[in-house]
C-alpha cells in the first residue's frame, strides 16, 4: 500500500510547506539513489496560498481547470480521470509530480460544505492513482478546515511539524485528538500520527532545549519525535530561490536534518 502523509497543524508558520516539499523529495532520492524501481512522488498542495506548489513548479497562477479545485468540483465519475490530468512535474526533479494549489480552494470548501461524502472528494480519485507511487505527500492548510479534512481523509500518516516554542503539551495533544476524531469519525481504518517533527530549533534559545526536553520526557509524546530541523537561513534562501534545501545547499544543518528525517520515514514505512 502506498503510504499518504499529510503534514498538518492547526498553526500557521510551523514549516508545514517547507517540511512537505522537502521531505518529498527526500523520499524520491532516497528510493532513486537506492536503485527503487519505482521512485515517483507525488505532492499535493492542498493550501489555497499554495506556497508548495510555487517553490516546486515556479508557478503559483493555477486555476479551475488545472488544480486540485478542478478535482474537487468534477463530476466523481470522472475524478481520477481529471486528476491526472492536473498533475504538473516539478521542477525540482523529473519523478516529483506536484497536484498544483489554486486561491480558488476556498470557493471550493464553501461550495463543498454539507456536500454528502465532501471528505472522500479527494482520497476516492487518489486510491486509484496511488498505486503508481512510491509515496505521496499533503501540505495542508494551517487549520482544521474541511480541505484539511480532505487531506486526513485521503492519508495513512498524519506528521505533525512545530517549532519549539509551540512545544506545549496540550496544544501537541489536541492536534492529535483532533486527527483521531477524523479518523474515528470517518473510520479511516489506516489513518495514525505518524509523529511530530521540531522546526526551527535555535539551539542559542534555552527555551528551546527546555520545551524539547519536556516532550522527550512526556509518556506520550516522546515516542512520536520523529525529527527535529535547526533554525537555518538555508532554508529561506532556498524557498526564495524557488528550490529545495537539498539543491540549495546539500552541506547545511537543515539539509542533513531533513535527510535523516526522510531515511527514518522510508526504514519506519518499511518496517509497518
Amino acid at each position: 500500500m502506498t503510504r499518504v502523509y499529510a503534514l498538518t497543524n492547526h498553526k500557521g508558520g510551523v514549516g508545514k510547506s517547507t517540511s512537505a516539499t522537502n521531505i518529498a523529495l527526500g523520499i524520491s532520492a532516497m528510493l532513486r539513489n537506492a536503485g527503487a524501481s519505482n521512485p515517483r512522488v507525488l505532492l499535493i498542495d492542498t493550501d489555497s496560498q499554495a506556497h508548495a506548489t510555487l517553490v516546486t513548479t515556479g508557478r503559483n497562477d493555477y486555476d479551475e481547470s488545472n488544480s486540485l479545485y478542478t478535482v474537487l468540483m468534477a463530476d466523481r465519475q470522472k475524478a481520477t480521470q481529471v486528476l491526472s490530468e492536473c498533475l504538473v512535474q516539478s521542477h525540482w526533479d523529473e519523478n516529483l509530480h506536484v497536484l498544483p494549489a489554486s486561491s480558488l480552494l476556498e470557493q471550493a470548501e464553501r461550495e463543498l460544505q454539507g456536500t454528502a461524502g465532501a471528505p472522500y472528494r479527494l482520497a476516492d480519485p487518489l486510491s486509484k492513482l496511488a498505486p503508481h507511487y512510491a509515496a505521496i505527500v499533503i501540505d495542508t492548510r494551517p487549520s482544521f478546515s474541511l480541505m484539511t479534512e480532505m487531506a486526513l481523509v485521503a492519508a495513512t500518516d498524519a506528521i505533525i511539524p512545530v517549532e519549539p516554542r509551540y512545544l506545549e503539551t496540550v496544544g501537541l495533544l489536541s492536534v492529535i485528538s483532533k486527527i483521531n476524531d477524523i479518523r474515528d469519525g470517518w473510520r479511516i481504518a489506516n489513518l495514525r500520527v505518524r509523529g511530530i517533527v521540531v522546526t526551527k530549533m535555535d539551539n542559542r534559545v534555552r527555551g528551546h532545549h527546555h520545551l524539547l526536553e519536556e516532550l522527550k520526557s512526556h509518556p506520550q509524546l516522546n515516542q512520536l519525535l520523529l525529527g527535529v530541523i535547526p533554525m537555518n537561513e538555508a532554508v529561506s534562501y532556498a524557498h526564495r530561490g524557488h528550490t529545495s534545501i537539498f539543491a540549495y545547499d546539500p552541506k547545511a544543518s537543515a539539509s542533513r536534518a531533513y535527510a535523516q528525517l526522510v531515511h527514518r520515514i522510508i526504514n519506519q514505512k518499511q518496517g509497518a
